[in-house]
């Protein structure tokens, strides 16, 4: 089978993390290809996510880099047998390939840190905000339902993280997409997940003033072991993961200080009359009030 042209976010991530293990234990391309009984080529495509790697192949590597069993040899072995076969693929003819690698990457994250300075982020939203938004950046109306139906597809994955962190600026609140109801129904939205126990919403206020050195949004997603976590970063056309540590560890900094400048979260063990004043739940009741 010849080499793929467009490996998956998934793909080029093992290829990445097996070539960090290989310069680690310090072996060759030509070692590897003599453990693997292969040609050096065939090295180079495997670290690209070209090419997948047999199970017992992978096993003589992981050994051979000496990545002990445990988390993250699993952790590798399990994205290497995983076909990236879900939900998503059914909608390959329409999304572009960041955004089902994006759903595939939700599928598979153990916790979220989010940053959003200007929307509410996808899978918090309902189905007429996400309409109003998709609709008024994309054109084609003939698929506009397909991707309003892929972006609610994606919120199943809110379910099966053990933490979802979200620090969302006053002005996604506040910009209006579709009318007053839509709103209205958006932002009570917030309110219902912001009181699920494993959902800490949190909103940072224009009292607060610029913080230009925050104002795009990010996603940092955990994997299953520190190694593979994941900072993802979109543009107007295109989409940035990297599994890069430095950059990991900057924008976790970055999300800590959001989070500590930001209203208190809602508290879902507390009453709405026993919430914090000043909270982000009075922010919200507080718009929520300016839109009837």
């Amino acid at each position: 089978m010849p080499p793929r042209t467009a490996p998956s976010e998934r793909q080029r991530r093992l290829g990445a993390e097996l070539r960090k293990l290989r310069t680690r234990a310090r072996m060759s391309g030509d070692e590897v290809a003599a453990l693997l009984d292969a040609d050096r080529p065939r090295v180079s495509h495997i670290e690209a996510g070209r090419v997948d790697v047999p199970r017992n192949g992978l096993y003589k590597l992981l050994q051979a880099y000496g990545c002990e069993e445990g988390p993250l040899f699993e952790a590798l072995m399990a994205m290497a047998h995983d076909r990236g076969k879900g939900w998503w693929d059914e909608f390959g003819d329409v999304m572009a390939r960041r955004a089902l690698d994006l759903a595939e990457l939700e599928s598979r994250a153990i916790s979220v840190h989010l940053h959003e300075p200007s929307i509410i982020p996808g899978l918090l939203q309902t189905e007429d905000y996400a309409r109003a938004v998709i609709s008024s950046i994309e054109c084609d109306r003939q698929h506009l339902e397909r991707w309003v139906r892929f972006r609610l597809e994606r919120q199943r994955a809110l379910a099966g993280f053990e933490e979802y962190h979200v620090v969302i600026h006053e002005s996604a609140l506040r910009m209006r997409v579709g009318d007053s109801r839509v709103m209205r129904k958006q932002l009570l939205k917030l309110i219902e997940i912001a009181r699920l126990p494993h959902v800490k919403l949190q909103i940072f206020p224009f009292e607060m003033g610029p913080y230009s050195p925050h104002s795009r949004s990010f996603i940092l997603f955990g994997g299953p072991t520190p190694e593979l976590n994941t900072l993802y970063r979109e543009y107007s056309t295109s989409a940035e993961f990297t599994g890069d540590g430095h950059r990991i560890a900057e924008y976790a900094r970055m999300f800590e200080r959001l989070a500590s400048l930001a209203l208190a979260p809602i508290d879902p063990a507390a009453a709405p009359e026993d919430q914090k004043p000043q909270d982000s739940l009075s922010l919200l009741q507080h718009v929520l009030y300016e839109l009837r």
